[in-house]
């Protein structure tokens, strides 16, 4: 039987992943009930990469398998990840002409021995350059490391070299002979030439797939200081989030501007823009006093992918294209980014082919526009903490008189409750008094004829008020019961003593069971009620 009660199936939630995949991006959208396999099929497709040779990084958590259901994970609406192949190659290409272009690209490292000073000089030359008619990429050296011998060249039909002679003799040593990094006139042969590399370095400036962002920055710029010594930028060693936080987010005279710094040892601008812009004292002094400074290397293909998606997550699509758009020999890159009330502003991108001169001016010209939009913050900021200050007065003050005002009312309160308490008590007390009055009075022995023939005792009693009760009582009659009427006229034993008018004595203070007539209270008598102190 199907009950009449409205069945709602419940919708499956949907993800949003956004994949980096070298220079590629993929957007999916994926039910949380999806697997982590199932991305990877689909990326498959997108792609072109076999699931088996795909490493799909960026999860919060770490046990994750392609059996993993996303409902598991407690994934957020929006999630990016990125995809690394270290089986396959950067750039596979069937094509001669294609690998010959690609080489023309490329990076040489010539490493060359002079035999007669026993020195090494180490040269580095893009595939394009020639030795004399033909390129490097077209000779069939090694890459991206090749090393050569230099020597005089011998004269014609001499066994023996002479001084006369100038030719170079370059011999190729194919079998690459261990060489350690020589130096000339004590300048590094990378400044000498106005170019390096680091690919044949042992040392990477950043590790792959580091544990957090502020170990990987501790390593660069240990790394920084060992190449290019102690004077350069102060690193900010934290996630990018945390320095934008401190350039961006605190009072307006304590902001900064955001210099990120990109480092690519693949190219062969690196070397020379550390060491001679980065390292000058001009330039690390403005730095140090006007921004704060994060670095990051792209060397490798992981950390490249995990930077895009921190500037996509903190700056947003448009920054992370514009870092996409720049090749390898273009970086480093130094990008200058000015916090904003809606959102960051990228004022500059440098690239590493400057000058110290033109670093300074571009530079100067980035806090040009951040004074003049810092200006405009403070004066903001100044206005609304005066009428912030304004209101707190008013606040406090409002507060105090609501403050009087709640004290005011309490007491009021509190007497007004003491009043009814007090009234309460009273009645209380007289309806008390009432009841024992009437109880009292009940219980009086009958008022005795004057004819009855019995030794009759006639009292006249003043109240305070100056009023006269009288009665007739027994002569055998105790005091008791004199005491009990007099109370039951509303003048208890406990408040009131009772008195002759002379000689004056404190009828109370006798034995209430001693009879009238043992206390001369006949044939009469007159008697008079006085409060007790």
């Amino acid at each position: 039987i199907i009950s009449s009660r409205q069945i709602v199936e419940r919708q499956p939630r949907m993800l949003n992943f956004r994949v980096e995949y070298r220079q590629r991006s993929v957007d999916l959208v994926m039910e949380e009930g999806s697997t982590v396999g199932g991305i990877k099929q689909i990326l498959e497709t997108e792609l072109g990469v076999p699931v088996s040779k795909m490493q799909l990084k960026g999860w919060k958590t770490g046990d994750i398998s392609d059996s993993t259901v996303l409902r598991s994970l407690h994934l957020p609406k929006n999630n990016s990840l990125y995809v690394l192949t270290p089986e396959i190659a950067p750039c596979a290409s069937t094509s001669k002409d294609s690998a010959l272009q690609e080489s023309l690209s490329q990076n040489f490292l010539l490493i060359i021995s002079h035999r007669e000073t026993k020195k090494d000089y180490n040269l580095n030359f893009p595939g394009s350059r020639t030795i004399q008619e033909m390129t490097l990429a077209g000779s069939g050296i090694s890459y991206p490391c090749h090393h050569l011998s230099v020597c005089r060249k011998s004269p014609p039909n001499s066994q023996e070299p002479t001084e006369e002679c100038a030719d170079v003799h370059m011999v190729s040593d194919s079998e690459g002979d261990d060489f350690e990094d020589a130096s000339e006139f004590g300048v590094d042969d990378s400044e000498m030439f106005g170019m390096g590399s680091s690919t044949c370095r042992k040392a990477p400036m950043m590790p792959e797939n580091s544990e957090n962002e502020a170990d990987a920055l501790l390593h660069f710029t240990a790394e920084f200081s060992s190449r290019y010594g102690e004077n350069h930028p102060m690193f900010y060693i934290g996630t990018l989030e945390a320095a934008s936080q401190e350039a961006f987010y605190g009072k307006a005279r304590d902001r900064k501007l955001l210099a990120i710094y990109l480092h690519n040892d693949d190219s062969v601008l690196s070397n020379v823009f550390c060491s001679q812009m980065m390292c000058a004292d001009s330039i690390v002094s403005y730095l140090s006093q006007n921004f704060i400074m994060w670095a990051w290397d792209v060397t490798k293909e992981a950390n490249k992918a995990r930077l895009l998606t921190m500037c996509t997550r903190h700056f947003g699509s448009v920054v992370t294209q514009t870092i996409r758009t720049y090749k390898t020999d273009q970086f480093p890159l130094l990008l200058i980014v000015m916090g904003k009330r809606t959102s960051n502003e990228v004022l500059n991108v440098i690239q590493g082919n400057t000058t110290v001169d033109e670093l300074m001016m571009r530079l100067m010209g980035a806090m040009e526009i951040f004074t003049a939009q810092q200006q405009e913050d403070i004066k903001d900021e100044d206005e609304r903490e005066a009428r912030e200050t304004v209101k707190r007065e008013q606040d406090e003050a409002y507060r105090l008189s609501l403050e009087a005002d709640r004290k005011k009312r309490e007491a009021q309160e509190r007497e007004e409750a003491e009043q009814v308490r007090l009234e309460r008590m009273r009645k209380e007390q007289e309806e008390e008094k009432e009841a024992i009055r009437l109880s009292l009075e009940q219980t009086l022995p009958p008022e005795p004829s004057e004819d009855s023939g019995k030794q009759i005792s006639k009292l006249r009693i003043r109240t305070p008020s100056g009023e006269f009760v009288e009665r007739r009582f027994l002569g055998s009659c105790k005091l008791q019961v004199l005491f009990d009427f007099v109370a039951s006229k509303g003048y208890p034993f406990e408040e009131f003593k009772l008195l002759t008018t002379f000689p004056r004595r404190n009828i109370t203070q006798l034995d209430p069971g001693s009879t009238l007539l043992d206390a001369k209270l006949f044939p009469q008598e007159t008697l008079f009620l006085e409060a007790k102190e």
